[in-house]
């Protein structure tokens, strides 16, 4: 038979218990604006009644109370995978499309200021000179368009040079973030295993964890698989970065110019052996690309507006005679957008002359010649549009690719928050319950210390 005294026993526990739950949901209450939390759930077993009979007691077969088995973490973890998957495409998406509207804005375009209006500006000069061949001031306003024109190119070209040394040494600095954040992760995981071991609690330091481990998914595409002994692996391309207590580190290799690309590319490596990571994705899988393959296909065009402009328009220049009868000079050099000058400081040097006249020409065919230029095909007109218009297109593309990814991480991040994430008002509903079983178990102790009152007091009276 059961000690009368067993109803207070069963009583206690279930004061222990809902109390517990109580704290429990306390601690979701005051967690439920921290970044990364988890809501936890308080798992109650009964506690049941003896399994095998001994030889002097033999069990009514009543319970024997409520415990607390434990407190669980409530997470998904293929819902956390996919959210670290999406926010590592996001994270890839955002980083290439603030490097190509950077881009967009060193055109300037379309402006009443930029290379297309100065391309204008030069061949209505050209056309200003084959209309007075002999004014001087007509070939000065021509060299200066000229002029305006060169230095816009070179701004641009530099511009687009500033952008690549500034992504250079924020790749630098998103790497050792990754190589901080991998070593925290591992330090953690040490952390969980030991406490798991020992029999301790860890959802908070697992919490601590995962928010490690999405930030590093956003910055490398990491992907997370966890152990049976609680630790976390992070693979990037198959090889871990993490895996249990241990981390390993990563470094950058390649050029320091954007002139260097060509021949020393940038590359994040496996700073033990060299290797390539492979990183493809994330903020430094667009960065990488941005590096080695966008930044110095824009420059590459801009450069072969200036290759053509300076080609075109010396080749037609060299055809003419200026104002004293001489074969007219080159009147750009440099071939590439960062060096290209107005060769010609003197505006009588202007060869707007077809023919070689001695004493002075008077004669603007030639001038007329370079002024329809503006309508060649292959000249620097075609190519500036079929600049301005492809990166307009990829801007619009990569926007539009950017906004349909972000609505899907939304998605998934609040399918994982379904799951993890704290409601108030379930736990409002929680704390009313635990606080109503908290009532009841104290009642029935009150109701049983009443009994064994009775029957130690009052009997025999």
């Amino acid at each position: 038979m059961s000690s009368t005294f067993g109803g207070i026993s069963t009583a206690l526990s279930a004061l222990y218990a809902q109390r517990r739950g109580l704290d429990v949901t306390g601690q979701n209450i005051a967690n439920v604006n921290t970044d990364g939390y988890s809501r936890q759930r308080a798992d109650l077993s009964a506690v049941g009644a003896t399994g095998a009979a001994s030889l002097w007691s033999v069990s009514d077969g009543v319970g024997g109370g409520v415990e607390m088995s434990g407190v669980a973490r409530l997470r998904d973890g293929f819902l956390e995978s996919r959210a670290r998957s999406e926010h590592a495409r996001s994270a890839y998406l955002d980083a290439r499309l603030n490097s190509l509207k950077d881009v967009e804005q060193v055109l300037t375009e379309p402006s009443d200021s930029g290379v297309a209006a100065q391309l204008g500006d030069l061949w209505a000069g050209f056309g200003d000179v084959a209309n007075r061949p002999g004014d001087e001031a007509a070939r000065t306003q021509l060299l200066q368009r000229a002029g305006t024109l060169a230095g816009t190119l070179n701004s641009s070209s530099n511009a687009m040079s500033r952008q690549w040394d500034a992504q250079r040494e924020q790749v630098g600095g998103l790497v050792a973030e990754v190589n901080s954040a991998a070593a925290s992760v591992a330090d953690l995981n040490q952390a969980i295993m030991r406490a798991t071991q020992a029999g301790l609690p860890s959802n908070e330091l697992a919490d601590r964890r995962d928010v490690l481990a999405q930030k590093l998914a956003e910055l490398t595409g990491g992907v997370g698989q966890t152990g049976e002994d609680g630790a976390l692996d992070i693979y990037l391309d198959g090889t871990a970065i993490v895996r249990g207590s241990r981390a390993e580190k990563l470094t950058v290799t390649g050029g320091s110019r954007l002139v260097d690309v060509g021949v020393a590319p940038i590359s994040v490596n496996w700073a033990q052996d060299g290797r390539s990571t492979g990183i493809s994705t994330g903020t430094i899988g667009a960065v990488t690309e941005n590096l080695n393959v966008t930044l110095p296909g824009y420059t590459t065009n801009l450069d072969a507006v200036a290759t053509k402009l300076a080609s075109i328009v010396n080749t037609a220049h060299a055809a003419g005679y200026d104002l004293d009868g001489n074969p007219g000079a080159a009147m750009f050099s440099g071939t590439t957008a960062a060096t290209l000058t107005v060769a010609i400081t003197d505006p009588r040097d202007v060869a707007a002359s077809v023919t070689q006249t001695p004493g002075g020409n008077r004669e603007g065919g030639n001038a007329d010649v370079l002024g329809k230029l503006k309508a060649n095909p292959a000249g620097p007109d075609s190519a500036w549009r079929t600049l301005v218009v492809g990166i307009g297109v990829t801007v619009q593309t990569a926007d539009n690719r950017s906004a349909v990814q972000d609505a899907v991480t939304a998605k998934a991040d609040n399918l994982r928050d379904s799951v993890a994430g704290v409601n108030l008002d379930e736990e409002m509903t929680n704390m009313l319950a635990y606080q109503r079983a908290y009532e009841g178990a104290a009642r029935v102790m009150s109701t049983i210390d009443s009994m064994l009152d009775t029957l130690i007091n009052r009997m025999g009276r």
